[in-house]
């Protein structure tokens, strides 16, 4: 089969999943392992048609737990990798998640979520997985996730989740759901020559293991990715800096844990991106994802009846943006916290804020379904005395 354009320069009007398969292409994606899962199929399907035309390499395994092994596996074999799925699969994905994290694997996982739990209703979106992303293997550990809100941003931080997993060592969660990966819009992709890439550090060639740190350096270490004149030791049990299994020394212990968590959080001002429209107003609504869709047009309402309103949106969920949230809270006096679930990253916001202003959580009218931006107008002014 012969190879195409890797890019696709030019406007279209196509689906979110579409725009986040061209967005991995764009990136330099070599690898893809799935399993076919609604509402996520489409990115598979799409990538099974363009990626190999580009080099790559997609291949549709057994189940979940198979996909993720095998997209660590490219990864560490020097691919960028990346893995597509629902929340039924991320549940089995999680022992491996955790096992990309205690390795510092670099790697993209988009989850396209859909109504829960268990295998809930395929068709329908719903955020249902914010937290199990963050929280659903055990141990301590940091993740990074993006919550796109449109095709457009489908495209953009499939691109941006590739280029921070390379840069911090790290898996990153793509948080879209139902509603964006099927939803379709204009969808601009630049030429290539436009698109900032990140690409993997190594270390030199030559050097042994025992004179290298592979691991646990809080300012990334470089990844010794096999087949490049390379000897390394990954395990995932607890290990030193060269990779080498310790089990009783305590503070191996400490930082097995603290080191990649810490390089997470040390860099959080890079990683945390957050969108506001909120300056001298008394109501601001916080939202991720499809929501701050509703959000900014009840906003729009809001301020044609004289209200002062605005709006707080986070492209990052995890980390979390703690910082950024409380000083929001000290410029307001009510939040409004806008989530299509039953209130997932609720607690961690009315933790940060209830300390400076009335904090109040808004769910969709019925689950499954998007905020109208009157119902979300009608409780604003329920809030307001």
């Amino acid at each position: 089969m012969g190879r195409g354009k890797r890019v696709l320069t030019g406007t279209y009007f196509e689906m979110g999943n579409w725009a986040c398969a061209e967005g991995a292409i764009a990136a330099g994606c070599e690898f893809v392992a799935g399993y076919p899962i609604t509402p996520a199929s489409e990115i598979i399907n799409r990538l099974a048609q363009r990626l190999p035309l580009t080099g790559g390499t997609l291949l549709q395994t057994e189940d979940e737990i198979s996909a993720i092994c095998s997209a660590i596996g490219a990864s560490w074999a020097g691919c960028k990798a990346l893995t597509a799925t629902s929340g039924p699969g991320i549940s089995l994905m999680q022992e491996n998640i955790g096992f990309a994290v205690a390795t510092e694997t670099p790697l993209v996982i988009v989850d396209v979520q859909r109504l829960g739990p268990s295998t809930g209703v395929p068709s329908v979106g719903l955020t249902a997985d914010i937290v199990q992303v963050a929280r659903g293997s055990h141990g301590d550990y940091q993740i990074i996730a993006l919550c796109p809100e449109s095709p457009q941003e489908m495209f953009d931080l499939t691109i941006r989740a590739f280029n921070l997993a390379e840069r911090y060592r790290v898996p990153v969660f793509l948080m879209a759901d139902g509603f964006i990966g099927h939803m379709r819009e204009q969808v601009f992709i630049p030429d290539e020559d436009q698109i900032e890439i990140e690409h993997r550090t190594t270390p030199e060639p030559g050097i042994a293991p025992m004179e290298r740190q592979d691991f646990l350096d809080v300012t990334v270490a470089p990844m010794p990715v096999f087949g490049r004149g390379l000897k390394a030791h990954v395990t995932s049990s607890c290990h030193d800096e060269h990779g080498m299994r310790n089990l009783s020394d305590p503070e191996i212990m400490h930082r097995y844990i603290t080191a990649p968590i810490e390089k997470i959080i040390i860099h959080r001002d890079d990683i945390i991106q957050i969108e506001t429209d909120c300056d001298g107003v008394d109501v601001v609504m916080v939202s991720y994802g499809t929501v701050s869709r509703s959000a900014r047009s009840a906003a729009h309402l809001a301020r044609a009846e004289g209200l002062r309103v605005g709006t707080f949106r986070m492209l990052t969920c995890w980390p979390f943006p703690d910082k950024e949230i409380r000083q929001m809270s000290e410029c307001v006096n009510y939040m409004l916290v806008l989530e299509n679930n039953k209130g997932q990253l609720y607690p961690y916001i009315k933790a940060e804020a209830a300390h400076a202003c009335q904090v109040e959580f808004l769910g969709p009218q019925t689950l499954g379904q998007i905020h109208d931006p009157h119902y979300i107008l009608s409780h604003i002014k329920e809030m307001i005395p």
